[in-house]
């Protein structure tokens, strides 16, 4: 056990409408400068959030009964674009916990899964219903079953579907490659003395 096992996702939901959502909106690229992944939580979505004078577009990641939100809901092609780190760092920092879309980029799906952001897929029938769901009342939870792969909101229950070796992983708390190199440190530092480089 490593104590960072993730099993269950549950939170309030957003869902923001759109195929072929690409790196460019989640993170526009003038953000890509910054010091540190905090400072781009506010930027999520910016230039579809607030207009060139900084005024709101009242998108609906801003609309006081969706502060909160832990769970992002999109459609097919989610994180398209540039392979940026940035996307899913900002939707991390922004308060995102795991995103339900059609489908991913593969390597946003990649940089996701190494922040811990379980990325799911849902069959779009099932997705319109439950985007209809959260859209309908800002109140109502989601949970996300990675051991079981089934989401749950209003009494209703509905299959996802997560690559196994990336649900593995999750459900193994082994999905940050940083925890795997500091686990091994005395290992990792025999061999390097044993080839001569300390």
């Amino acid at each position: 056990m490593s104590g960072n096992e993730l099993t269950k996702i549950n939170g309030t939901a957003v869902y923001i409408e759109g195929n072929d959502i690409d790196t460019d909106r989640i993170i526009p690229a003038r953000y890509l400068k910054c010091v540190t992944f905090d400072e781009l939580g506010p930027a999520l979505f910016f230039d579809e959030r607030f207009d060139e004078q900084g005024g709101s577009k009242h998108h609906v990641l801003d609309a006081p009964e969706r502060q909160g939100a832990s769970i992002l809901i999109s459609d097919a092609n989610f994180g398209c674009g540039s392979s940026r780190e940035h996307a899913p760092q900002a939707i991390q920092k922004f308060g995102f916990k795991a995103v339900i879309a059609g489908s991913f980029a593969e390597i946003f799906h990649g940089n996701s899964t190494t922040l811990g952001i379980p990325c799911v897929t849902m069959a779009d029938e099932d997705r319109a219903r439950l985007a209809a769901l959260v859209s309908e009342d800002a109140g109502h939870e989601v949970m996300i079953d990675l051991e079981n792969q089934s989401v749950t909101c209003a009494n209703q229950s509905f299959t996802i579907a997560i690559k196994n070796s990336t649900r593995e992983v999750f459900l193994q708390g082994k999905y940050d490659p940083l925890d795997a190199l500091l686990a091994n440190g005395q290992a990792i530092a025999k061999v390097a003395k044993s080839a001569g480089y300390v």
